[in-house]
């Protein structure tokens, strides 16, 4: 039985509620906010970063004073803006907790559409997206390609991990080999670890030491596992594979950013079977798929769809192995999908 899809009326009403309740979570914390106000002993403002969010609250950590490096729980003020993991912001320090007073501008944000289609940001000041994938469960290229045209349209520098790499020595995965060197060919950069053997672990430290990543990727890819490895004092739940379905248990219920040891930053949000791309244009689509770039606007046609046309330069490219053919593939179905949903 096919699921029924909501009117736009319905959605709009359930959009509605829901901003009512968040805005009376608000106001309800808003009067804690005064209250600790009122306490005559908050500190002078400083400056921390949003390490965990709960909505209502937040866990800031101190970046100066003597509480430095502290993770103190904070209130907001009902005005401020939204916050995200990642976000720097002002605050004032009342022992034990704290109220933040104003949030910094973002560097760049990493935004996703909610069910409603409304762009709502997922992490901020994130310089390097970590797509992680393994071959259990199975790495697709269709969902590997969504990460990677979302990190391109945001101008966010993206790296690909293979983890589980150990099971590569099995001919079962040669798929998944393959897939390794057509993200190679592409020009990605492409690291192989295993969070079981610890193969390659040093690697991902030191790429991952001058940045501020954000991990996503399927659940059970083992995302969890790696910032263990990474950050033992993470101490991060790791959950097995659903017994029969090869598919991940969701470990991670908020976003949450770790230092890591051997120096960076890292963000994990909770995991992502499909990465939504129904709020881009067909322009911002194409100019996701990076192997493209040179081929576009030499095509016989202005219009062309790059699918049949006489003349059309991206599918000449691909007859020439210049571009993959399962790439073209990924972007056609990526269209598809954005039509369906748009129905």
């Amino acid at each position: 039985m096919s699921k029924r899809r909501l009117s736009d009326r319905q959605k709009d009403r359930i959009q509605s509620i829901q901003e009512r309740r968040r805005q009376r979570a608000i106001n309800s914390n808003a009067v804690a906010v005064e209250e600790i106000e009122n306490l005559n002993n908050l500190g002078p403002e400083i400056l921390g970063t949003v390490v965990t969010n709960f909505g209502a609250q937040v866990d800031v950590e101190a970046a100066e004073t003597e509480i430095r490096g502290r993770v103190v729980r904070c209130h907001m003020r009902a005005n401020l803006e939204s916050l995200v993991t990642g976000d720097k912001v002002i605050w004032r320090f009342a022992e034990p907790h704290g109220v933040i007073v104003a949030r910094q501008d973002r560097e760049s944000e990493l935004m996703r559409p909610d069910i409603y289609g409304k762009l709502r940001p997922v992490a901020a000041n994130v310089n390097l997206i970590a797509i992680v994938f393994s071959p259990k469960p199975a790495a697709f290229s269709n969902l590997l390609d969504r990460y990677l045209v979302a990190s391109e349209v945001q101008g966010i520098k993206p790296v690909l991990i293979l983890n589980k790499s150990d099971m590569l020595d099995s001919s079962e995965f040669d798929d998944i080999s393959q897939l390794v060197k057509n993200y190679q060919f592409v020009g990605y950069d492409v690291l192989q670890v295993s969070a079981k053997t610890g193969q390659g672990i040093d690697a991902l430290q030191d790429y991952l030491a001058k940045s501020t990543a954000i991990f996503v990727g399927q659940s059970g890819v083992g995302k969890s596992s790696l910032i263990n490895l990474l950050q033992p004092a993470a101490n991060m739940q790791v959950g097995a594979l659903s017994v029969g379905k090869e598919k991940g248990t969701h470990t991670t219920t908020v976003s949450k950013l770790f230092h890591l040891s051997g120096g960076g930053t890292l963000i994990d949000s909770p995991g992502i079977r499909e990465f939504a791309l129904t709020h881009l244009t067909k322009d911002q689509v194409i100019n996701g798929f990076v192997d493209f770039r040179p081929y576009l606007g030499h095509c016989k046609f202005r219009d062309c769809n790059h699918n049949k046309e006489i003349g059309c330069s991206l599918l000449a490219a691909v007859a020439t192995n210049k571009v993959l053919a399962d790439r073209l593939h990924n972007y056609r179905q990526i269209l598809l999908s954005q039509e369906s949903s748009r129905l």
